[in-house]
């Protein structure tokens, strides 16, 4: 049976899913992260409800077939049922690895007291940072166990490129796909993604339990307030 991870695993690899108007249900990959994501004319349910629950549901609402996943009708009826909450619905992109040592000069840090690395810790495993001068950058595992990055920048070296400078850097510090999540109207950080090579491949709604409630940070490179890019 495909799994999550075979699935984000294979759109990482520029493999998306049949555009066929279709919708796949797969299991949780853990308890934590449950959702929607949303491809072309096709979209992915990842929850342990029932599968028949899913596509009824799906099919009672009033809108195009093709958007109903993302709809708040169904994105509601989901929440309620899980007993759980979201934020927003985020741009999906990824970027692959590079060779060679980071453009900037980035040091690791193991303080658990940066806001940056406690809200990545709310919604990620195995959680890493690396400072500059004026920002940070975090890596962790999340959804499906695919390797997401965010990144904070002080709000006095704003506007200078640093946000970009930190999603490409991030690109070198790994040898495997690096995943990010944009929520479509922070433009600024949607913009550094795109310039630093990161490619949109869909959009999705993560669906956070009670220990995953929100907290307020301010990031350039993936989230904002409440969105996830997601740290």
């Amino acid at each position: 049976m495909e799994t999550l991870r075979d699935i984000l695993d294979a759109v990482a690899r520029d493999d998306l899913p049949p555009s066929d108007g279709r919708v796949t249900v797969v299991p949780q990959l853990s308890e934590r992260d449950a959702g929607v994501l949303a491809f072309t004319a096709h979209a992915v349910v990842f929850t342990d409800e029932d599968p028949r629950w899913v596509h009824d549901t799906l099919a009672a609402v009033p809108c195009d077939a093709l958007a109903a996943p993302m709809n708040p009708y169904f994105l509601t009826a989901l929440l309620d049922r899980t007993g759980r909450t979201a934020e927003t619905i985020d741009a999906m992109l990824v970027g692959t690895p590079l060779p060679g040592e980071p453009p900037l000069p980035l040091r690791e840090i193991t303080d658990g007291d940066h806001p940056r690395i406690v809200y990545a810790r709310r919604r990620r495993d195995d959680v890493r940072a690396w400072t500059t001068e004026g920002g940070v950058v975090v890596l962790g595992r999340g959804v499906g166990g695919r390797l997401e990055v965010s990144v904070e920048i002080d709000e006095d070296v704003r506007h200078r490129g640093l946000g970009r400078a930190l999603v490409a850097g991030a690109r070198h510090l790994t040898a495997e796909p690096l995943w990010a999540q944009v929520a479509p109207g922070n433009a600024r950080s949607l913009r550094a993604f795109l310039a630093a090579g990161y490619r949109p491949v869909g959009s999705e709604a993560v669906l956070l339990s009670a220990r995953q409630s929100p907290l307020n940070v301010s990031a350039t490179g993936g989230s904002s307030g409440c969105s996830r890019s997601r740290s």
